[in-house]
């Protein structure tokens, strides 16, 4: 059943290269609904909330009592990976049709979260459908544009059904107090696993992140052969400039042993004026540093600035930023990642327990005072790519360990 639900949910939002299913788009909308469809075959409720997130339960189940939440989310990058966020959404089901099979629900209720809009890449902002759950969206967010259409991201939402008023409001989407445990299952995005030959991780915390989508470098355009070095404002070589500066400072705080990682995604120029003869006048480029500790990250990024502003006196150019987008870092809750532990070993499943270097939509209710806990599956190739691999023999015993939890709990 598992392997069969992922190839008719790959088939849907299939681009050619990957999997596409944008954020409260097209692509996410079409898993959405296919997932409906199969959830109320199996005999399952399901609702809508208020941000147009999916939520599956066993029928008959009040979901304003006391219960378990667990899922993951729907959306994709660009000529992505079939198996990040879908797998714990499809897990998670597969837990409520074994519940409602054996006729064996769980002491605490299971609700099944789908989350649209997790993916940074559509609006340059991650957490969206789960984030609007908190009340965590501002004008600022909803005025976001998709990468292709243009499109507002209050459009985008209400276009799925997502009621706009009480988003705009900044008003909570549930009681945060009948949520007693959140739990996500996911693929691993990097390599630990796989070389240390781990079928399952679980995961102690997240790492925060600090972002800019756009910084403009802005010098001074110009003849490439007839400008000296001494009188040039080449935005290009400020930016290579910076990028290599906070390389140093990077390796320096590693060697402290320190947590961090960083990256500039994106870096062009003009293509309606970059010429191999001309000097660049303006580059744009992204900044992103994630940490598990807040503190690391606020240090950086001042460090960041005062780089930019020390390159701008030296080259004679200036950087301008867009908004600051800031995600905190999150720990698991002890007890529940305890719980997975014991599970995995009675079940004679190898595992350790290892950061997410990646963000995920438990960070949010981790963050929000409720016991949270990740558990991950092994993925060959890296995510964010076609090439993600995650092997049935590693997701259906993840699926067990996560049942097994669920059942625990009371």
């Amino acid at each position: 059943m598992a392997e069969d639900l992922f190839k008719q949910v790959r088939a849907l939002s299939a681009d050619g290269v990957g999997v596409t299913r944008e954020s409260y788009g097209r692509g996410e909308s079409a898993a959405a609904d296919f997932l409906r469809d199969f959830a109320l075959q199996q005999g399952l409720q399901v609702s809508v909330d208020g941000a147009a997130n999916l939520r599956f339960s066993l029928p008959g189940i009040d979901l304003n009592t006391p219960a378990i939440w667990c899922g993951s989310h729907l959306d994709s990058v660009p000529q992505g990976g079939n198996y990040d966020g879908l797998a714990g959404v499809i897990a998670g089901l597969l837990c409520l049709v074994e519940q409602q099979r054996s006729a064996r629900p769980s002491a605490l209720p299971l609700q099944v979260l789908g989350f649209r809009g997790e993916e940074s890449a559509w609006f340059g902002k991650a957490y969206m459908g789960s984030g609007a759950l908190f009340g965590k969206l501002g004008a600022e967010d909803l005025a976001l544009k998709q990468r292709n259409t243009g499109e507002t991201l209050a459009h985008c939402m209400q276009q799925a059904g997502a009621d706009m008023d009480a988003i705009r409001a900044q008003a909570p989407l549930f009681d945060k107090r009948l949520v007693r445990a959140y739990l996500e299952l996911h693929i691993e995005q990097g390599p630990v696993m796989v070389a240390r030959e781990l079928p399952l991780a679980v995961v102690s915390g997240i790492r925060g992140n600090v972002r800019h989508n756009r910084i403009e470098c802005i010098g001074e355009a110009g003849h490439s052969g007839v400008v000296p070095r001494w009188l040039r404002r080449d935005a290009m070589f400020a930016v290579a400039d910076l990028i290599m500066r906070l390389d140093e400072h990077w390796r320096v705080l590693l060697e402290r042993g320190t947590d961090l990682v960083v990256t500039t995604g994106v870096v062009s120029t003009d293509a309606a004026e970059h010429s191999i003869s001309r000097i660049p006048g303006q580059v744009g480029f992204s900044f992103e540093a994630r940490s598990k500790s807040q503190d690391t990250l606020e240090a950086f990024y001042q460090l960041m600035r005062a780089e930019c502003r020390a390159i701008g006196r030296e080259r004679q150019v200036r950087f301008e930023f867009d908004r600051r987008l800031l995600s905190d870092p999150a720990t698991m809750d002890g007890q529940l990642c305890e719980l997975l532990s014991k599970t995995c070993s009675r079940l004679g499943t190898a595992f350790e327990v290892i950061p997410s270097g990646a963000g995920h939509d438990a960070s949010l209710f981790a963050n929000a005072g409720i016991p949270s806990a990740m558990l991950f599956i092994r993925n060959q190739n890296g995510s964010h790519n076609p090439d993600e691999a995650m092997e049935m023999d590693d997701f259906m015993p993840g699926v067990q360990v996560l049942h097994e939890t669920i059942a625990a709990l009371t």
